[in-house]
């Protein structure tokens, strides 16, 4: 998770994961600055995915 840029992108990033995941609400999404693996987390407890398979949607969802 340390390579993960959620600096200016993580609005949009939220919408994609919003959209693939749609039983997350806006408060499994909420994000704080250094906190990105209980993020990663508390994403992955809610969808049953490993946390390779989070992070990765993480990283796509950010991408351009």
């Amino acid at each position: 998770m340390n390579n993960i840029p959620f600096r200016g992108n993580w609005n949009i990033a939220r919408g994609r994961l919003k959209q693939k995941f749609a039983q997350l609400t806006d408060d499994d999404f909420r994000y704080t600055e250094g906190q990105e693996e209980e993020l990663v987390g508390r994403l992955q407890k809610l969808t049953g995915e490993t946390s390779e398979a989070m992070e990765r949607a993480i990283r796509e969802s950010l991408e351009d």
